[in-house]
């Protein structure tokens, strides 16, 4: 029963691994995507989201209240 069900082609993962300078820790750094616009950097453990305007820029991600799934305020 492999391949079928939650555990088999139900579930799609993919990640992105990129270079760039991090504009929080001011490093260059590697960014692994959470999310398709979102990344977060691995050498200060901050989010941020990719900006792509005629050359790919990041800012620091910040989350919406309706993003928040925990429950608590940020």
């Amino acid at each position: 029963m492999f391949g079928k069900g939650p555990f088999g082609t139900g579930i799609n993962m993919t990640a992105q691994v990129v270079n760039g300078d991090c504009p929080l820790c001011a490093e260059t750094s590697i960014f692994v995507s959470l999310h398709q616009t979102v990344y977060r950097c691995l050498n200060c453990g901050n989010d941020i989201e990719q900006k792509v305007n005629g050359k790919i820029s990041y800012i620091p991600h910040v989350m919406s209240k309706k993003d928040n799934t925990d429950g608590k305020s940020t």
